[in-house]
This record gives C-alpha cells, structure tokens and sequence, in this order.
C-alpha cells in the first residue's frame, strides 16, 4: 500500500505546484481592461490581427494607417466587435502628423497605455535594381516612424511612470535577408533603438517589448513592392508568405505578441524557424550569413531587369496579376484567405 499512498502524495503535490505556478502567473501576466492602445499601421495585416486581440482583452484601440478607406474599413470591422475605437489617417513619417493625431487620441481617451510601432513597407528585388528612395522610403516609415510616436509618448508616460512601447521589427531585423535589404536595413535600425530604448528605461515604470515576427500569413505580400525581374520576385516572395510550416499565422501571431507584453518580455521571436536562424546567429554570425547567401544565390531570381517605363518599381499587385495559373492559386490559397481576413487589398 505505500506505493500506491506514495505515488498519490506525489501526484498530489506535483497538481499542487502547477495550480500554484498557473495562480502565479495570473497574478503576474498584465490585465489589459480599459487600457488605451495605440496602433500603426493598424488598419490591416498583423496590426488589425493586434487590434482585434487587444480589443478582445478590454482594450480601447486606437489605428492609424495612411490608407483612409483602409481605416474605416478597419474602424467598423472593431467597432463591429464590441470595441471602443478611434481611427486615425497619419503618415508616420511625418513628425507634425503623428504628433497631432497623438494629440486627437488623448482628447479622446486622455492617455495612451500602450504604443504598437508596426507600421512597415516592403520592397522585394536584387540590390542591382534598388535606388537610394528605397532606403530613404524604408528608414522613414519602419526607423522614423518607430522614433516619432516613441519619443512624442515618452515624457507622459515617463509622468506617470507607467506604460508599454511594443515595437514590430522583424528576423530581417537579426538576420540580413537577400532580396530586401531595403527593408532589413531599417528593421535592424528599429531592433537596434528598441533594445537600446529598453536598456536605458529599466529602472523606469515604462517598459519596452521588441518583437521580431518570422513569415507571417497576413496576406501582405499584395502591398509588396518588387523590382528587378517583377513576376519571379513575386512568385518566391508571395509563396513563401503563404506556405504553412514555414509561416505563421496572424491570428497565432498576434495571440503571442498579446501574451508577451502582458508578461513584459523583453524580446519575442516568432516563428521557429525564425527564432533557430537567430539563435544560430547569435552564435556563429558569419557562418549563417554565408549561409543565407548561398540559398539566396541558389534560389532567388537572378535577373536585375528594370522596371518598365523608367518607374522605380512596380506598383502594389501589379506583378502578382500574371501569377493566376492554376497552381499558383493553389500554393497561395493560405495567403489569400488571409488578405480577405486582415483587409489587405487584394491583387
């Protein structure tokens, strides 16, 4: 009989410290009921995934995007949920508009809580077809449009000794990645200000959280920008956004990054392959570089055709319209019903 006696003291005691462990944590992880949530690029893909999660937690939510039919299309869609929202047209690489609509959404709801940096463009082509505005355009929405709305909220919550900076960069933020080093570039300038702003603001109430998603479904490959050879940019690029295994989805994403902030993480990786590639990064930098090359060399699109009529790229879409074959439907059919979910325009 003491077996048994010993074998149920045990279970007992184990059941114990995970119910205790759970209470713990529940006492730990954050409650979010009633706080403001600030957004950008909020009106779709994995910030309007955001948007509805927070919302979900009791949120009041606040989204900008420069795309105003986007935005109301986004502002009934939560408001369409239960949620208490406001919607705001900004273009986050202007200083004097993000500071005015920080000003409407504290006329509004008096604070903001929570600040999400997540608005971000994307331009996908061979460093021989890319001009210096890609740069520019890159750093000015995913660099300056992570610095304006951070350093415009700082001194309130600084006041009040309380608050969460939540910054969207990106593997391509850890990892070079060829074919958009445009886009790399100015994720490793947010990752950089991210890590730094956390560091000097420890021993402040204001916590930062730096995010650095893997390949998402949310669809966005539709508002890609691609340069070089259009058609085969599009085909890698859009098909690798949509298989599963290797992609999340934005629903799980935004579940994740919810959950990290309501901890305080510091940093979440999302994806496992991601979040393998950096740590094999942290290790052995150039090893994984050489890497990464190799497959780009090997895989991506070789050709450095410019795009027609002197443009600097294709529009949004463009190139993804001589992709409708059969089969290329069937390898993006993830990819599409997340566009339709996450109001992405879809191509």
């Amino acid at each position: 009989m003491k077996n048994p006696v010993k074998l149920a003291l045990v279970a007992g005691g184990a059941a114990a410290g995970l119910a205790a462990r759970r209470f713990y944590r529940q006492r730990q992880d954050r409650q979010f009921h009633g706080e403001v949530v600030l957004i950008t690029g909020g009106s779709r893909g994995l910030g309007l995934a955001l948007a509805r999660r927070f919302a979900s937690q009791g949120c009041r939510i606040a989204i900008c995007a420069r795309d105003r039919d986007e935005l109301e299309r986004a502002r009934a869609d939560l408001q369409g949920r239960g949620a208490d929202v406001i919607a705001l047209p900004c273009d986050v690489t202007r200083r004097s508009e993000v500071e005015q609509m920080i000003q409407q959404i504290n006329a509004r709801f008096e604070r903001i809580d929570i600040l999400v940096t997540n608005a971000g463009v994307i331009q996908v082509g061979p460093i021989e077809s890319a001009v210096i505005e890609d740069f520019e355009d890159a750093m000015n929405v995913m660099f300056w449009g992570t610095v304006y709305p951070t350093l415009s909220l700082l001194p309130s919550m600084l006041e009040r000794n309380r608050g969460h900076i939540v910054n969207i960069t990106s593997i391509g933020g850890k990892v070079g990645v060829p074919h958009l080093l445009p886009y790399s570039s100015a994720k490793y300038a947010a990752t950089g200000f991210s890590e730094g702003l956390r560091a000097e603001l420890t021993r402040t109430g204001v916590r930062v959280t730096t995010i650095a998603p893997g390949l998402m479904r949310t669809g966005s490959y539709n508002a890609a920008m691609f340069k070089g050879d259009h058609e085969a940019e599009a085909a890698w690029f859009s098909v690798s956004s949509s298989v599963p295994g290797l992609t999340m989805s934005a629903d799980r994403a935004a579940r994740q990054i919810v959950n990290a902030v309501s901890r305080g993480t510091s940093e979440k990786v999302l994806t496992l392959p991601a979040s393998m590639l950096a740590r094999l990064h942290g290790v052995a930098p150039g090893v994984v570089e050489t890497a990464v090359g190799l497959a780009g060399a090997l895989l991506l699109p070789k050709s450095s055709v410019h795009p027609p009529d002197g443009e600097k790229h294709s529009k949004p879409g463009r190139a993804l319209h001589n992709l409708q074959t059969p089969k290329m439907k069937a390898a993006l059919i993830l990819g599409r019903l997340a566009a339709r979910k996450f109001n992405q325009k879809f191509a």
